[in-house]
């Protein structure tokens, strides 16, 4: 049985118990051709995937990203993580991230969908927004992961500025950079069947 929706004014608080992610084994880092077959077939026998990407950050006043440099799509069991740099042929991911067969899911995807647009021309059907899908306490307020986190799972998800603000290029992601993006596209998968579910979409 569902807990009851936690009130999203409690979502900071230190008295939450900390969320525990995905672990590094639950991860699949596809960097080679035949990781990338693998990976796509196991995602194109899905019907819901957590997504979400990562890009390098800006500090330059008018400086363009050149993101995104990382795309994460997740399973119940594993999240595959797919380097741009990496991924010289985009035609079995465009398969994936167009597909009107298989829902994507993730947080706060407007920036997502233009960099994959505006970088490798990959139109993303079939997304859901869960910032603003998901009931708010006010109207036109969006829904955040970390108190989206709070309010279905009763806990506390903490998000590192130093890894959000790190450098996604890198040839050499770092485990702590593998694991923080692992967690942000698997966790809006379970968020969206807890709220499902709930009755809340």
């Amino acid at each position: 049985m569902l807990p009851n929706p936690i009130p999203s004014a409690i979502a900071a608080e230190p008295e939450l118990p900390l969320y525990e992610g995905v672990t590094i084994a639950d991860i699949v880092l596809v960097d080679s051709p035949a990781s990338a077959l693998d990976a796509y077939r196991a995602l194109l026998e899905e019907t819901v995937l957590g997504f979400d990407t990562e890009a390098k950050p800006t500090f330059a006043k008018g400086e363009v990203s050149s993101g995104p440099h990382l795309i994460q799509l997740a399973t119940a069991d594993r999240v595959y993580l797919f380097p741009v740099r990496h991924q010289t042929d985009h035609h079995r991911l465009r398969e994936v991230l167009e597909s009107r067969r298989i829902l994507k899911v993730g947080f706060g995807l407007g920036s997502d969908l233009a960099q994959l647009r505006a970088r490798l021309g990959i139109e993303t059907q079939h997304v859901l927004d869960l910032s603003r899908a998901l009931p708010t306490d006010k109207p036109r307020q969006t829904l955040g992961a970390k108190t989206a986190v709070a309010r279905y799972l009763g806990r506390r998800m903490q998000k590192s500025k130093r890894t959000t603000t790190s450098n996604w290029a890198n040839p050499r992601l770092t485990e702590r950079q593998m694991l923080y993006a692992a967690d942000d596209a698997q966790v809006a998968l379970r968020i969206y069947r807890l709220a499902l579910a709930a009755g809340h979409l």
